[in-house]
């Protein structure tokens, strides 16, 4: 008698919770995906990601795509002539042409880039173009600018006179050495931005758009158009995006490593650490250079890490868009 009262009892528990199905599908949920953070969450480069990130989430909240939401952040920081390294502003090669690389990837894996794209206000939107209307990932210079006019863009000017004011300036030495962490001095000069989003069904994209190295010689082309190397997407996994020292992250694939780091296990901190220390056995420069990772899991936890102190990244997630300091290797 009294095993069948507890057979009963037991009978009677299962047949309360199978009334819940809610409550178990929660629970399940949270052995199964403990860290899950809320969703949607937005974590860009540098202390212009705080208005990016603003922009990308007032594009998602009014029913844009994952998509629009990133492209339409950085779209804000390529039109801002205060930034000198970003669109419009950006500081020029040593012949004194402003040079644009930018990507873009989406969570269905397609990908669209541009490289050494001139006279054109938004790089992010022809390369989202790129993605979405061709059969190839990347088009480069006159064939950038080409298929850039065809789609309807108009070509714009984009050296201000602040800019061409630093570069005669420079001519006078003609010295070139990327100074770290130049996106801190007082003049508001900043870097590549790279954004990630996660939207609330858990769909990632992300975009990267530079106007590359102050100086460069001409035709260089740095790591953010190249994807795996500035920006990578993987809509089952997470997304990574680098800044700095674009040579550097080229050479050791940077964004992608920090992705399939994430792939096997790893969280997004420990992925962005374990990219950079690849960086520091692989290439001597590390020690005078600047770069850092950031990165957005699945589950919508996030990391970064740099090599250098000085370092930063903005974060709106749970209604707060903040900054941050990363940690760094040196």
């Amino acid at each position: 008698m009294l095993n069948r009262r507890k057979f009963l009892e037991k009978a009677a528990a299962a047949g309360m919770l199978s009334l819940v199905p809610g409550m178990l599908k929660a629970n399940t949920e949270a052995i199964q995906n403990p860290l899950k953070k809320s969703l949607p969450a937005f974590i860009s480069t540098w202390n212009h990601g705080i208005a990016a990130n603003a922009e990308g989430m007032k594009v998602l909240s009014s029913g844009g795509s994952v998509v629009d939401a990133v492209e339409n952040a950085v779209m804000l920081i390529e039109a801002d002539p205060e930034n000198a390294s970003v669109g419009i502003g950006g500081w020029p090669d040593r012949e004194g042409i402003v040079t644009l690389d930018a990507s873009i990837m989406g969570p269905d894996g397609n990908a669209g880039s541009v490289c050494f794209l001139q006279n054109i206000l938004h790089p992010v939107s022809v390369a989202r173009l790129v993605m979405e209307k061709t059969p190839h990932v990347i088009l480069a210079g006159e064939g950038a600018l080409l298929f850039a006019r065809q789609s309807g863009f108009k070509e714009k000017n984009l050296l201000t006179p602040k800019a061409k004011e630093a570069w005669e300036k420079w001519l006078k030495e003609s010295k070139y050495d990327p100074v770290i962490n130049w996106e801190n001095e007082p003049n508001k000069y900043h870097d590549t931005i790279g954004l990630l989003a996660i939207d609330q069904k858990g769909d990632l994209a992300g975009a990267c758009t530079t106007s590359g190295l102050a100086f460069k010689m001409h035709g260089r082309v740095g790591d953010s158009p190249i994807i795996g190397a500035g920006l990578f997407v993987d809509n089952e996994v997470g997304a990574a995006t680098a800044t700095g020292m674009g040579e550097l992250v080229l050479k050791t694939l940077g964004s992608f490593l920090v992705v399939e780091l994430m792939r096997n296990g790893r969280n997004p901190m420990e992925a962005c650490k374990e990219a950079v220390l690849r960086i520091v056995k692989k290439d001597p420069e590390n020690v005078k250079r600047q770069v850092g990772f950031i990165a957005l899991g699945k589950n919508g936890e996030t990391g970064a890490f740099s090599l250098q102190p000085g370092f930063n990244y903005a974060l709106y997630q749970e209604g707060i868009n903040e900054m941050f300091d990363s940690k760094s290797y040196y």
